[in-house]
């Protein structure tokens, strides 16, 4: 989910899916970009012609994590927990030729629709099966991904049963000793789901990093905050560097810093999981 979208709004396709209408908006400044929405949400916004170009903000910061993930051009295995038109795995693909990538995605029809109206590459290498993105979690091999990405959306609110230890566990289980998992998250004032899902992450991996806008770290608006974990330590002094230089920066927290913003939270379990908060009303307005 992205919270803030500059394509102006102009013709628009439309589409049922699973999970409600889906339409494509044209972006007038690049010739063959689109933006997809699912009931009005910005989910992704794809450029066929420059997969490496990323539009949303916190998907340039998804991108920094793949870019810090292993050596430049190295591939990479990655596991994507949630698809929509498959912006960042097409990023990965651009930037790590020979990559091997799984995306999993719920809605079949939109799975299908996006492979007809946003093509792969035939050397992409990506592998897309639909259905819940925990039980296929569940089932991964162990140790088979240098990279978990959870980034998973309905009506706008992440589910329950992928906010908790036991969701982030089965994450790491299936990662190799050195590899990353990065989960996009949404939230506003007073931030209580930021800090549980930071509490939550820390209760499995010793080394956690949070990205977000100044904005939304004080609880001025709701946005979208990026973790980022691993047993081993992460590159937080390149992570703040390359985030300060977005075109909308965002600050890395980490260490102390990390402690204060949990204030005392508690990691989250099946038993006590909610779903994200509910964005506000007009939070997705296009310009016209």
């Amino acid at each position: 989910m992205a919270h803030r979208q500059r394509t102006r709004r102009t013709a628009v396709e439309q589409e049922a899916v699973d999970s409600g209408v889906a339409e494509f908006l044209p972006d007038l400044d690049r010739p063959r970009a689109w933006t997809l929405l699912i009931d009005g949400t910005p989910q992704s916004h794809v450029d066929l012609d420059d997969p490496a170009y990323l539009e949303f903000e916190y998907v340039r910061r998804l991108g920094h994590v793949v870019d810090l993930a292993a050596p430049p051009g190295l591939p990479l295995r990655v596991l994507h927990l949630g698809g929509g038109a498959l912006t960042l795995a097409r990023y990965v693909a651009a930037t790590r030729p020979r990559s091997g990538q799984q995306v999993v995605e719920v809605d079949a029809a939109l799975v299908d629709l996006v492979r007809r109206r946003l093509p792969l590459e035939r050397t992409s290498r990506i592998r897309v099966r639909t259905g819940d993105a925990r039980q296929v979690l569940s089932r991964a091999p162990e140790g088979a991904f240098d990279l978990v990405v959870a980034d998973v959306f309905a009506a706008g609110r992440t589910p329950a049963h992928l906010t908790s230890v036991e969701f982030v566990t089965a994450a790491a289980r299936a990662l190799r000793a050195d590899g990353l998992y990065a989960a996009n998250i949404a939230d506003g004032a007073p931030l209580a789901f930021a800090r549980g899902q930071v509490a939550t992450v820390r209760a499995v991996f010793p080394y956690v990093c949070m990205i977000a806008e100044p904005a939304v770290l004080r609880g001025r608006r709701f946005g979208n905050l990026v973790l980022v974990a691993a047993h081993r330590e992460l590159p937080t002094a390149v992570l703040t560097r390359l985030t300060a230089t977005d075109p909308f920066a965002a600050r890395v927290l980490y260490g102390r810093e990390l402690d204060d913003f949990v204030a005392g939270a508690v990691p989250v379990t099946d038993v006590t999981a909610e779903a994200s908060p509910e964005p506000p009303p007009g939070l997705f307005g296009l310009r016209a």
